[in-house]
């Protein structure tokens, strides 16, 4: 870890690279909530199964909406379904699954969004 005197100007901390996509386009950046290792009665999942359940979440948290994302507005003429720090339901096994130091992420459609939930805790697939 670099440490920085208080004096020392901000432009002299190194830059990091983000390793979170960029989402372009009509893209949108969802984080996935972590799914529980246990079931509620306190019997563990298999690995398999946790991993089944990551593939088939339709929950998320929206991190970043790319440029063009909602700004057609003949297709959404009602404005954006979501902003950046939403909780989403999408689509079951949409959009491109990526994998980042052990947390899966996903890249969606804008037009993928189904609805925005306050609680996401509770929600699975029926």
């Amino acid at each position: 870890m670099t440490t920085v005197a208080a004096d020392e100007p901000k432009a002299a901390l190194p830059k990091v690279a983000s390793q979170l996509p960029e989402p372009k386009g009509f893209k949108i950046l969802i984080a996935l909530p972590e799914i529980e290792e246990k079931t509620e009665g306190g019997i563990l999942k298999a690995s398999e199964t946790i991993r089944n359940e990551t593939v088939a979440t339709m929950c998320g948290f929206v991190l970043k909406l790319g440029v063009d994302a909602y700004k057609d507005e003949k297709r959404f003429p009602s404005g954006p379904y979501c902003k950046e720090g939403d909780w989403v339901i999408f689509r079951a096994y949409s959009g491109t699954r990526v994998k980042i130091h052990d947390k899966e992420f996903r890249l969606i459609n804008d037009d993928t969004v189904e609805a925005v939930v306050e609680d996401p805790r509770g929600i699975e697939r029926a």
